[in-house]
């Protein structure tokens, strides 16, 4: 849920280059498999990237291969594994993205699905010559250097744009974006010109472009940015440096600690995990927390707007005595991926599989291994909880006490609410929501949703008034596109997800704690709904904490809005900190070795 912001992000599909190894070339088709193909995959209705993949065939018949997305100035990046047979095709890179389809007929095409970061899409690769792909032109020489401007979104929302023209290893010049308030860097940027005094870039990855003039001192330029439908002003000037976010609570070495990476299977889930565990320095045995991610496919550190809150968190209690082990999600990092239809339960699987790790380990207490989940990790640990008497404590970060359904609805008042909507458009905006959501709750069959979703997001525009249709357009364009990252196994299995009789099963000690200004996670009803559950349930050892003026990042702020996350430049309150480090101190330190 902590990936629910409604700002203009500039989030790339990340490209993830591994290893390669070959398997079975069986024949088939007029052509075989070896060869150059290239196709187009539509992240949005509005952006479509150029994905290209070349095949060698050795003598003995292995295969390997090679990719790469020349939207995003990625080439050649070898492949991890290739398997051809019976004209399936499969192949994979190193860290997640990966691709299974058949070749027809004719050995002309490789129709099947890329999936990558637990998202399908559907790709067709067709042959094609790269001789016949046109050079890209090259950049002019004026335009070498760092570009900065500020894009002016909303009255409370402001996000700088970096552009980038710099030399690549070979000597060429070469232009990216970023955004460095939302953590974004390296975007590719597609075509780039200067004609006339007009400079103009375009960036397919973020469905982005510019046109501007150069101003009259010849400082910079001044035009208009294009994303999703929005048209902004921007003025770009050059400079020698950009200024990074502040983010004075994001750990520095030397540690007076160790710090490992660390590998362990999930085999009953078919996944490998990697992830960083923090010990005290000496023999222990330690007590130990295993952190537990939001929704979305995150990092360790679950790293968000440049800020680290798990590395924060990990930091803090490992100097008070606690061992942590943070972890990257199934295709993120070193953390491998199983494909796009995982639920809740596959969750609750990598869990335990961290805390058999943990129980493994002589410098760990077996005794006291505990969780702390934040947001969805909030609905996770309880889960594993009432699993495995291994779990000796949880700690819920913003986790819910209502089911999901009931969270979307809330989450998306209180965020529009903050953000200035009128008591019509929140109405308006709630009844379409409601539809599209009963359509994904009534419908078991995913192609079946899509279906209804398109038919009912086509009679929904066509009621809208011109206003509405601009706002639409500014949002993406599409309301059945919008809709379709819903339309997945593990949202399905979040929206109609009530927490409270597990809940009422969780029988080790509790501490759930949430901001009084969280607007996606609201606190008072969540926190009180999880502690009705479990004294319900007969478990006396629950603590509750609200934190006045603290978001659900768990910053200090003043609306709780998303938009104002990269702009905070705490990470973590340092009330909350001590919350954590108290009660589980307090947790583990009589517990028997």
């Amino acid at each position: 849920m902590n990936r629910v912001i409604r700002t203009v992000a500039l989030a790339v599909l990340i490209a993830l280059p591994g290893g390669a190894n070959g398997d079975d070339g069986s024949k088939a088709g007029v052509q075989g498999i070896a060869g150059d193909w290239e196709a187009t995959l539509n992240v949005t209705p509005q952006i479509g990237l150029r994905i290209t993949l070349k095949i060698e065939r050795a003598k003995d018949g292995s295969l390997s291969g090679a990719w790469g997305s020349p939207d995003e100035g990625l080439e050649a990046l070898p492949l991890a594994s290739i398997a051809f047979r019976d004209r399936a095709v499969e192949f994979a890179t190193k860290h997640g993205a990966s691709f299974k389809g058949r070749l027809n007929e004719a050995g002309t095409e490789l129709d099947g699905d890329w999936v990558q970061q637990g998202r399908k899409y559907a790709l067709i690769f067709r042959r094609f010559d790269p001789a016949t792909v046109p050079a890209r032109p090259s950049i002019p020489k004026e335009l070498e250097g760092i570009w900065e401007g500020t894009l002016k979104i909303q009255k409370t929302i402001s996000l700088r744009l970096v552009l980038r023209v710099e030399k690549d290893k070979e000597g060429r010049l070469r232009a990216t974006l970023a955004s460095p308030d939302q953590g974004a860097a390296k975007i590719g940027v597609t075509a780039i010109g200067l004609k006339d005094g007009e400079l103009t870039f375009e960036s397919k990855v973020v469905g982005a472009k510019y046109a501007g003039k150069k101003n009259k001192d010849g400082t910079g330029f001044e035009g208009e940015f294009q994303q999703g439908g929005l048209k902004i002003p921007l003025v770009l000037k050059k400079t020698d440096k950009v200024v990074e976010p502040s983010r004075p609570q994001t750990p520095r070495p030397p540690f007076p600690y160790r710090s490992e990476s660390v590998t362990y299977d999930n085999a009953a889930g078919g996944v490998k995990l990697a992830g960083t565990l923090t010990m005290p320095n000496g023999n222990g045995p330690f007590p130990a927390l295993l952190l537990i991610t939001g929704s979305g496919a995150q990092d360790r550190d679950e790293t968000i707007f440049s800020h680290k809150p798990f590395l924060v968190i990990a930091d803090h209690l490992t100097r008070r005595g606690i061992a942590v082990l943070r972890v990257d999600d199934r295709g993120v990092g070193g953390s491998t991926d199983k494909g796009p239809d995982e639920t809740l339960d596959d969750h609750v699987g990598d869990v335990l599989a961290g805390v058999a790790f943990l129980k493994g380990r002589r410098e760990i207490d077996a005794a006291r291994i505990g969780l702390a989940g934040h947001s969805e990790g909030g609905i996770i640990a309880p889960l594993a909880a009432v699993r495995s008497p291994d779990v000796a404590f949880i700690v819920l970060m913003a986790g819910t006490g209502l089911p999901g359904v009931d969270i979307l609805r809330a989450q998306s008042r209180l965020i529009s609410r903050v953000e200035g909507a009128t008591d019509a458009e929140l109405e308006r905006s709630a009844k379409i929501q409601q539809r599209l959501l009963d359509i994904l709750i009534e419908e078991k069959d995913v192609e079946k949703a899509r279906t209804r979703i398109a038919k009912a997001a086509r009679e929904i525009m066509a009621g809208m008034t011109e206003a509405e249709k601009k706002d639409l357009r500014e949002s993406g364009g599409d309301l059945a596109a919008l809709a379709e990252p819903f339309n997945s196994a593990w949202f399905r299995s979040f929206v109609t997800y009530d927490p409270r009789p597990i809940l009422k099963k969780v029988r080790c000690p509790v501490l759930a704690i949430n901001g009084e200004k969280d607007l996606q996670v609201p606190a008072r009803e969540n926190l009180d709904e999880i502690r009705k559950a479990l004294e319900a349930g007969g478990n006396r050892d629950v603590k509750v904490i609200a934190f006045p003026g603290i978001n659900h990042l768990f910053q200090p702020c003043k609306t709780g809005s998303p938009s104002e996350y990269g702009t905070i430049e705490t990470t973590i309150a340092p009330e909350v900190l001590k919350a954590l480090a108290d009660w589980i101190g307090e947790k583990t330190k009589n517990r028997p070795r």
